[in-house]
């Protein structure tokens, strides 16, 4: 049904509620991303029938929140969520409250979100937009304010305060003042956030549209010592003017977050992790000197993704990219074997794409990186992944006891192989034979 399938289900389900007496609006994200011009994805509805009318209305929808008075109401593959008006009180863990207690004014349930712009009504019907809070003058003034005392509403939620910095990075918006000195005061409270909600919205953050502005805003508000504590080392460690004309190490992270725009998540984890093990291996030679840090940063990345519960596949490709994104100073020198065996590892293109951006970040010409390019594109795929001419049961067919030496030696064909040296199967057992001697008899 797509965008429009979502509409006239919302629609569909506010017109039920509104014959059967109850209040119905849009609210939230998708009546703030309307006034913006932006995409609209969910449409959420508010109404004052409670959960058990709910129920009544549309027996088929599926209770996400009972709790909350949460339901989707699911047609055609599409989906709207309904929920009752409701105020909340007590959050003892910062995240839950303690008691709900549905309302029949939807302006008690206003109360009770996060930002005047996520709080905004739509008539489903007429698009007439009804603003208690505010919303509407910070939409103009491209502001993130909390609804109320900005205290209260991150004591309610702590995550509320990644919450503000994402949607700050993502609209281009300030934070407003008494909301971001709440946020400072309490960022060390982020840390009672689980590690999974943390991870999912620093990933949005990177895989947004200004991944730059939202780990500058996370410097500023308080919160990327609390989080990320390995990255705000960064601050402060001084490169050589030489290579890095721009500035220390967060400076040159920072960079390479600019040139970010909805990028995959590995690339952006890897693009902001590559220099990690700077701060731990700075040394003071003939220069500023960062012998190694590749390795330790990519040990840091694994320790940062384990921590915030990210699967294992991101994790060790994480960890890749930052263990291999020096190596391009030498592909150049590569003998043909080697480059290939470098080129042809799952992801090379994302690390490709990293060292572009790596240089690009420190003005730095892009002629290896060119290189690089030319020389795998001039590359058919067969020769990448050459096809084995021989395996394990040729040789011993050709009179070879199983052992060891079977891998040793078929690793050494695969590289005469790549090298272009060997062709084939003649040459192959041939090759095979000065390796392991003629066969026991």
């Amino acid at each position: 049904m797509g965008e429009g399938g979502r509409a006239q289900l919302a629609r569909h389900v506010a017109a039920r509620l509104r014959e059967a007496g109850h209040e119905a609006f849009l609210v939230g994200g998708c009546v703030r991303d309307r006034l913006l011009g932006r995409p609209v994805h969910d449409r959420d509805l508010a109404t004052d029938a409670t959960p058990h009318e709910l129920r009544k209305l549309f027996p088929d929808a599926l209770e996400v929140g009972a709790h909350f008075g949460v339901v989707l109401v699911r047609r055609d593959g599409e989906e709207v969520q309904v929920a009752t008006y409701r105020s909340e009180a007590s959050y003892r863990d910062g995240r839950h409250p303690d008691q709900v207690r549905f309302e029949k004014d939807v302006r008690a349930d206003l109360r009770r979100r996060d930002f005047t712009i996520n709080a905004l009504l739509e008539d489903p019907f007429t698009g007439e937009v009804i603003d208690h809070v505010g919303g509407k003058a910070d939409l103009e003034a491209r502001l993130i304010r909390a609804i109320g005392e900005p205290r209260e509403r991150f004591a309610e939620d702590h995550l509320r305060m990644l919450r503000a910095v994402r949607f700050a990075a993502e609209l281009g918006f300030q934070i407003e003042r008494n909301t971001m000195e709440a946020i400072r005061e309490l960022a060390p409270a982020i840390r009672r956030i689980s590690a999974e909600r943390i991870r999912d919205e620093l990933s949005r953050i990177l895989t947004g549209a200004n991944p730059k502005r939202g780990f500058e805003l996370l410097d500023e508000a308080g919160l990327l010592t609390e989080i990320l504590p390995e990255v705000a080392r960064m601050k402060g460690v001084e490169q050589p003017p030489d290579y890095h004309p721009e500035g220390d190490v967060w400076t040159h992270t920072l960079l390479l977050l600019g040139e970010l725009r909805q990028a995959p998540l590995d690339l952006a984890w890897g693009c902001l992790l590559h220099d990690a093990g700077k701060p731990l291996t700075q040394t003071f030679e003939d220069r500023i000197r960062f012998s190694g840090h590749e390795r330790v940063g990519a040990e840091i990345a694994r320790r940062i993704l384990e921590r915030l519960r990210y699967p294992r596949e991101l994790v060790e490709r994480v960890e890749w990219l930052v263990a291999q994104h020096m190596r391009f100073k030498d592909a150049e020198k590569m003998s043909e074997a080697t480059f290939k065996r470098f080129v042809r590892q799952p992801g090379f293109e994302t690390l490709l794409e990293l060292y572009r951006i790596d240089l690009a970040a420190s003005s730095r010409p892009l002629a290896i990186y060119e290189a690089v390019r030319k020389r795998l594109e001039a590359l058919p795929p067969e020769a990448l992944h050459p096809p084995p001419l021989l395996g394990g049961r040729d040789l011993i067919a050709m009179g070879y006891a199983p052992g060891r030496e079977f891998s040793r030696a078929l690793k050494a064909l695969e590289e005469e192989q790549l090298a272009g040296r060997i062709s084939t199967r003649a040459e192959a057992e041939q090759f095979v034979r000065r390796v392991l001697g003629s066969p026991a008899t």
